[in-house]
């Protein structure tokens, strides 16, 4: 189990550490080639969406076949897309390498693949814990590589650090042979098809869905855009980027917690309290007008809860439906993530183009959040093999 959480967490470390430094970008790429904001976020939209949509696939493959083909192709195609990133100087040269190839990437060497592996490993009353500290990782690579991002673009330029952190994204690949082979065949096990009408026969999968829809609106609207909405403020670059890994820090606190508590309180309330305390936190950002005080505050108030909704949302699916197709199902109810991230990247840079502000978005955001923690207090999380067993 070590060794399998071991370089599973150097694996998140890296895709996400090297993720969450896209948002550095949107203002040195759009200045040089004259775009508004809209093409890059549409770009960072696409991607999400893609890595969404994709993320059941490379989950079902990784289930059938086992997840390191499935991560170490992921590491090849996130090295392809950095690299066609940092030499993109039209839209659609922009799509192909931060849309297309790392959406594709992502899909294969982020939490539906990886968690999936370390739930199965972990014994049932480490499992909840393990997934937090595997989130906590990838934390931790936000705040560790955004430094590191910022600092390559000053001491070279934006494209040769798109470039080193190709170098960087090509570590995955030798980590991922740790997470090889196949989940064990269980006799009487559903097939592929009866795992999914089962869960599209369910209730709370479609809830866990629309809930996750919000937690990706949210987040990758802020990743990508909060740099420049602290530029615009007046604050210098430094401290966008600042807060984004105060963001990282933080979260490896709280994912660890929140993946604790998830093994021994309700996964549903846990979940619906993180939403209504995002709702709150957001507020500042509208009715003040942004200091220092502000933004770290908001950043260190949202690292606690930044990803500690993926260890509870993870372990929510496995709870319900067991582990077999535990990678393909959270891939699914990512999907509605990734639905949701496309929406919050590509609106915060529409109404930014035509009103001149993030205010909308972040207010649109805050309603979010208190519709995601309604959504989740009708879930059942009674596993449902235990429900035909009570019926019977």
């Amino acid at each position: 189990m070590r060794l399998v959480l071991a370089c599973g967490c150097l694996v998140l470390f890296l895709g996400f550490g090297v993720r969450a430094a896209f948002g550095l970008f949107l203002q040195p790429m759009s200045l040089e080639y004259g775009w508004g904001r809209e093409i890059f976020s549409f770009a960072l939209a696409l991607q999400n969406l893609l890595w969404g949509a994709l993320m059941p696939v490379a989950g079902a493959i990784a289930d059938r076949y086992g997840a390191a083909r499935v991560v170490g192709a992921g590491g090849v195609l996130y090295v392809l897309g950095l690299v066609a990133m940092a030499f993109a100087d039209t839209a659609l040269k922009l799509q192909l390498g931060a849309g297309f190839l790392i959406g594709f990437a992502l899909s294969g060497t982020t939490f539906g693949v990886v968690l999936a592996v370390i739930a199965r490993v972990a014994p049932i009353e480490k499992r909840s814990t393990a997934l937090g500290i595997a989130t906590a990782a990838g934390s931790f690579g936000q705040f560790a590589l955004l430094p590191v991002s910022q600092w390559l673009i000053g001491w070279l330029d934006w494209k040769m650090a798109l470039v080193g952190l190709a170098v960087l994204a090509a570590g995955i690949v030798p980590f991922s042979a740790a997470l090889r082979g196949r989940p064990a065949a269980l006799a009487g096990s559903q097939s592929i098809g009866a795992a999914l009408r089962e869960a599209w026969r369910e209730r709370s999968f479609h809830l866990i869905f629309w809930g996750y829809f919000v937690c990706g609106f949210q987040l990758l609207m802020f990743s990508v855009h909060l740099p420049a909405f602290v530029a615009d403020a007046g604050l210098a670059p430094r401290h966008g980027m600042m807060a984004l890994a105060l963001i990282g820090l933080f979260n490896m606190v709280g994912s660890f917690i929140c993946g604790w508590l998830g093994g021994r309180f309700s996964k549903k309330r846990l979940l619906a309290t993180i939403y209504f305390l995002r709702a709150l936190i957001m507020l500042p950002l509208i009715l003040f007008p942004l200091s220092l005080v502000t933004l770290y505050s908001f950043a260190v108030l949202m690292g606690l809860m930044w990803l500690g909704t993926i260890p509870l949302t993870n372990g929510l699916v496995g709870q319900i439906f067991g582990l077999r197709y535990m990678a393909m199902l959270t891939g699914l109810v990512f999907f509605g993530h990734q639905i949701g991230s496309f929406c919050g990247i590509w609106l915060a840079g529409y109404l930014y183009d035509t009103t001149g502000s993030y205010n909308g978005v972040f207010m649109i955001s805050a309603a979010l959040g208190i519709f995601a923690g309604l959504v989740h207090l009708p879930v059942n999380e009674r596993p449902i093999s235990e429900r035909g067993l009570a019926r019977a």
